[in-house]
């Protein structure tokens, strides 16, 4: 992800409504990305997006360091995440695998989209928890210590479950 323009944070700091549209235009592509892969579902997905940047619209003008924008903006998508999660656990949600693979009908389904689609599925395996991790360093590039700040989490913690999530992965892949 390209580095957030500081100048735009703090104008949209200070109300300014199309210096947040920016960092809209900016930011969003890699919420949405990592909110898919989080819950799987590119529906619940786009909504959890909204919600987030409806959330940090109302709450940037409390945001205390401009440079910490990325990393506060990922922190309520998880809190938005998580509580997307915890309806699915309740039932009310399914795992959108069709959405992910985004397959035309009419396409060849060569050795890319079957790899692809093992991947998707291999993903599907993982909890919550892991495909959020995933998400945020494999897919975003946050390092463990910015993902751990990201989740709320000791650095430990997504270290250990990055290291063992991977090594799921790889070994299901392999299968």
């Amino acid at each position: 992800m390209k580095a957030i323009d500081l100048t735009l944070v703090a104008k949209a700091k200070e109300g300014d409504a199309d210096s947040f549209a920016m960092l809209y235009e900016h930011i969003a592509p890699n919420l949405y990305r990592t909110a898919l892969y989080t819950l799987g579902n590119a529906h619940d997905a786009e909504d959890v997006v909204s919600e987030t940047f409806m959330e940090a619209f109302h709450g940037i003008a409390k945001l205390r360091d401009d440079g910490a924008f990325a990393p506060w903006i990922y922190k309520i998508l998880s809190a938005r995440c998580k509580r997307k999660i915890k309806e699915y656990i309740k039932g009310r949600n399914h795992f959108d695998i069709d959405s992910l693979l985004d397959l035309d009908d009419g396409k060849d389904l060569g050795d890319e989209v079957t790899q692809r689609s093992d991947l998707l599925h291999a993903l599907e395996e993982l909890t919550a928890s892991e495909r959020q991790i995933i998400a945020l360093v494999v897919i975003e590039g946050y390092t463990t210590k910015d993902t751990a700040k990201i989740l709320g989490l000791p650095h430990g913690t997504v270290s250990s479950k990055l290291f063992r999530t991977l090594k799921k992965l790889r070994a299901r892949l392999e299968e």
